[in-house]
């Protein structure tokens, strides 16, 4: 079981301690990204949003584990250990940032920063009972970020509560300022409550009632996407997995041998396909501000069942998002099954990222409010 795959010093100072997920470069720090192809890589430069945070005072103590190349959502990793889950033993962190969830639940750091292609942010947050945003695509810079699906990759915060993704935000989004709402102004739709496991939709919808105006909407997932960001994978990877696939781990392997299989064709039709889906959904959005829905559809799994038997469930309420560009915030929202923590997932227009997180304060306020009572 390991959090990191390298422990650094903290450099002096008193501003929040970071745990960085070891898919962003580090100068001078070895940089992995989870694979044992990189064991020994360490780079120059250091990737854009770390240089922001750390510019801002953030203090990185960690290289934080996650699943291998960021392409899983167990960070059951292969090559350095499989990332625990500080808030439910026994069970998966979460992946492909589990490393960075587990580091702000197990009480390490203050802030983290990870990553989110199709739910690695959100998932682990989830699971590990902590918050994570996935930001509008381009709202923080990638530079340096070793890329999974170049048109889905976003980096983004992760943090105890959402103020503390707010103001990472606000040292690494350039343009970002944090705005005021109301819950009784936002115009808030309620989705897929009926694909979670009955706990969890249940907390999903009590968190969704602190909204006046919320009401059920239909918002569709996305059919036969998922060819075309497979295929940004393989362009990816395919000389490194040519030249290194004896060093690859199974899960991350399997993938690869399936995504190259992927006709042009297919490609193109996922790539047609996820433009209709967000014309959809923009035409959806016209008439509400936010999408309340659960952020994975059941509570942290056992560890040990395996990336790909858990990833099509795990992933079916993240990924849609990352196919839309849109922010999506994930927060605790009280205990469902097996007394495991449940998530609910608050969706904003692409761009509209401080709304979300201004929504997201005020809801998490609320329910705090409601539990200590």
């Amino acid at each position: 079981m390991s959090i990191w795959i390298t422990e650094v010093e903290a450099p002096p100072g008193d501003g929040p301690t970071l745990a960085v997920k070891d898919i962003f470069d580090t100068a001078g720090v070895r940089s992995t990204y989870g694979s044992a192809v990189f064991r020994e890589h360490v780079p120059d430069t250091t990737a854009a949003s770390v240089s922001l945070l750390e510019r801002a005072g953030y203090r990185m103590v960690g290289k934080a584990n996650l699943h291998e190349f960021a392409w899983g959502i167990t960070s059951e990793n292969d090559h350095y250990g499989w990332v625990p889950n500080p808030a439910a033993p026994g069970r998966v962190a979460g992946g492909s940032s589990g490393g960075s969830a587990a580091a702000l639940a197990a009480g390490l750091v203050d802030a983290a920063l990870g990553s989110d292609s199709g739910g690695s942010i959100r998932i682990p947050a989830a699971c590990c009972a902590v918050v994570g945003f996935k930001v509008s695509f381009g709202a923080v810079p990638i530079d340096g970020c070793w890329p999974l699906a170049p048109s889905y990759d976003t980096a983004g915060p992760m943090a105890h509560d959402v103020e503390g993704c707010v103001r990472m935000m606000e040292a690494m989004a350039p343009g970002f300022a944090r705005t005021e709402t109301a819950l009784e102004d936002l115009r808030v739709g309620i989705a897929w409550t009926d694909l979670a496991d009955p706990l969890v939709a249940q907390r999903v919808q009590e968190a969704a009632a602190y909204f006046p105006s919320a009401h059920a909407i239909e918002l569709p997932l996305p059919d036969g996407v998922y060819t075309g960001f497979a295929r940004e994978v393989v362009e990816v990877h395919t000389d490194v997995f040519r030249d290194h696939e004896d060093m690859y781990g199974p899960s991350v392997a399997s993938k690869m041998r399936n995504a190259l299989k992927i006709t042009d064709a297919e490609a193109e039709e996922g790539r047609r396909l996820r433009e209709l889906y967000n014309e959809r959904v923009a035409g959806l959005m016209e008439d509400v501000d936010l999408i309340v829905a659960p952020t994975i559809p059941w509570v942290a799994q056992p560890a040990g069942v395996g990336d790909l038997e858990l990833r099509g469930r795990m992933l079916s309420l993240t990924f849609p998002w990352n196919a839309v560009g849109g922010p999506a915030l994930a927060l605790p929202c009280g205990t469902a099954e097996d007394g495991l923590p449940a998530s609910v997932q608050l969706m904003g227009r692409p761009g509209e990222d401080a709304l979300v997180l201004a929504a997201g304060r005020l809801l998490e306020s609320q329910m705090r409010y409601e539990s200590s009572r």
